[in-house]
């Protein structure tokens, strides 16, 4: 019976939260970030960043619903673009070495992730592990470029969260859930460390 505002969920409805963005039924509303929907655009540029990319290194959390979302994209997204997927699962904070020792055999050209909770936990240890690499990554998240990742392509993470604010005050005004469809966004940001890309 208590309403639930989401904000910057990746993949609503692929993740079963709800069916239907327009009118979400039962008691969950707010935004995403419309994360998987954009893996294919994260790829073409880095592509255009990096010449003759030929193995991109994807670090997933399996145990996230979104995260199987960026999978299907990054299998549809990879062959059309000339690419080989390196997948590099994990699930707790301790698969990170054997995630990246995994992924390294393989001998990526650059690498991708996701805005997951648990990798964004750890997101300094993967930057460190990128650059010492000299390994081009793409995030997903402005504040990931901040920190000192390559590049980032997506939608503002702190705006998703300014908008739920939205949510909640429409319903304690006593709107119903079900009445507020899902917001998806409708500015995207492409954002470049210079220091990193000079390194």
């Amino acid at each position: 019976t208590t309403p639930i505002v989401m904000a910057g969920v990746g993949d609503p409805v692929g993740s079963g939260l709800v069916t239907n963005l327009a009118r979400p039924d039962g008691n969950i509303t707010g935004n995403s970030i419309l994360a998987p929907e954009l893996i294919g655009k994260r790829l073409e540029i880095l592509k255009e960043f990096v010449p003759g990319l030929a193995r991109v290194a994807f670090l997933w959390n399996p145990d996230n619903d979104s995260n199987l979302a960026f999978l299907e994209e990054l299998i549809i997204a990879v062959p059309s673009l000339g690419l080989q997927l390196i997948s590099a699962p994990m699930r707790t904070s301790d698969d990170f070495e054997r995630a990246f020792a995994g992924m390294m055999q393989r001998q990526p050209s650059a690498f991708v992730t996701t805005a997951d909770p648990l990798i964004q936990r750890h997101i300094v240890k993967v930057i460190n592990f990128m650059a010492s690499h000299r390994l081009p990554a793409m995030y997903q998240l402005k504040e990931n470029v901040v920190a000192g990742g390559l590049m980032a392509y997506g939608a503002s993470l702190s705006d998703s969260f300014r908008r739920g604010a939205w949510y909640v005050h429409r319903l304690l005004q006593g709107a119903k859930p079900a009445e507020l469809p899902i917001e998806q966004p409708t500015k995207f940001d492409l954002v470049i460390n210079l220091k990193t890309a000079k390194a």
